[in-house]
């Protein structure tokens, strides 16, 4: 038996692999900060044993909540992944499954490998229809590349997307791929249409350098880029430093975050509601966004979410925050769940990367929805 990470975004400790029914590990760390929830490792030698994977330290991880009615996420060829039994007991989350080949992954959610993102933004400049820049470099050495989608004139409507703030929230990622895609389809009118009046500027992972190191929330120098948009430094957080600048030359009129939240297991989206400013115009343009998300993908609803910032006390650290606030202009903040969709719960693959990109197809209807009342 033998339990390897040795890959990109790998992450566990082992503490003992004596006996496939009492194999007991520790989540690993960011390298640089407290957080620890992600993991991603390789099993073998045990096909057709029943397996009992203790996660000794499970109640010390960033949001212990995250594990209630969690079950892990389990791949033979890491394409096709599925859930696994798993329970939270004692403080330990216990994974129980019997592999029914000699080698497995599991992981906490499944993984956008760095590879697969640079496939990604290279098939999109192959597309014909969008330029890839370079804005930076992380602190390890990796490009921070952008997406332009458009005609890029100066009467376009100006939408950002950003993904993968916090590394481990791998769904972000894949949203971000049904979202291009469908954006990058000639054949699709919906696509054509928007394209006709607005130039979309997307950053797929903002944290290359936390996802390759296996991190969940922070990047190399174990900062949370999502409280680093108020005064961001190329020593710390260099990847909201050069998109902050950006946006501050081409504009924004609507802004799109996207994440994942470990505890709650709905799709949501939080606004600007905090924000100073923050008035009926908006509020009348969130409350059409959301109409037509949710006309557009069952998956989507209004009704569980985050509190709702009282007025003038929005944390402007917070990218959709700052951003609402420094363009006076529509932004949200997206949630997907690390476990299921309690809406439309899936036994077998939970919220997947399948379902991360069909929602982020449908994202484009409520872009479309609001887009003739953004100025």
């Amino acid at each position: 038996m033998k339990i390897s990470t040795q890959f990109d975004a790998g992450s566990i400790d082992v503490v003992s692999a004596e006996r496939y029914d009492d194999i007991q590990l520790r989540l690993r760390p960011d390298n640089a900060a407290g957080f620890a929830q992600w993991f991603h490792f390789r099993l073998q030698g045990v096909a057709y044993q029943p397996c009992v994977l203790r996660i000794l330290n499970a109640c010390d991880a960033a949001y212990p909540e995250g594990w209630d009615d969690y079950q892990a996420c389990a791949s033979y060829d890491r394409s096709n992944w599925f859930r696994v039994p798993t329970r939270y007991e004692n403080g330990e989350l216990v994974i129980e499954h019997t592999p029914l080949s000699n080698s497995v992954y599991y992981a906490y959610f499944e993984p956008y490998s760095h590879e697969r993102h640079l496939d990604l933004i290279g098939e999109a400049q192959g597309s014909g229809l969008c330029q890839l820049d370079d804005l930076g470099s992380t602190l390890d050495g990796r490009d921070i590349n952008l997406l332009t989608v458009g005609n890029q004139v100066a009467s376009d409507l100006k939408v950002w997307l950003i993904a993968r703030q916090h590394p481990g929230e791998t769904m972000a990622e894949w949203f971000v791929d049904g979202f291009l895609r469908r954006l990058l389809d000639w054949q699709d009118p919906l696509s054509r249409a928007l394209l006709e009046h607005a130039t979309f500027y997307i950053v797929p992972n903002m944290n290359p350098d936390g996802g390759v190191r296996g991190n969940l929330r922070t990047n190399a120098a174990g900062a949370n880029l999502n409280r680093e948009w108020l005064a961001p430094s190329a020593e710390r957080s260099p990847e909201v430093l050069c998109v902050r600048q950006k946006m501050q030359e081409t504009g924004v009129d609507l802004f799109l975050d996207i994440h994942g939240d470990e505890a709650i297991p709905y799709v949501f989206v939080a606004g600007t509601e905090g924000v100073p400013g923050y008035g009926e115009r908006i509020a009348a343009l969130e409350a059409r966004f959301k109409e037509t998300l949710a006309l557009a993908s069952p998956d989507f609803q209004d009704t569980h979410g985050y509190d709702k910032d009282a007025p003038g006390e929005a944390n402007l650290s917070l990218a959709t925050n700052w951003v609402g606030h420094t363009f006076g202009c529509l932004a949200f903040t997206l949630e997907m769940p690390f476990k299921d969709n309690d809406n439309l719960p899936d036994d077998d693959y939970g919220w997947s990367s399948q379902r991360s990109i069909r929602l982020g197809e449908a994202m484009l209807n409520p872009v479309y929805a609001v887009l003739n009342r953004l100025r």
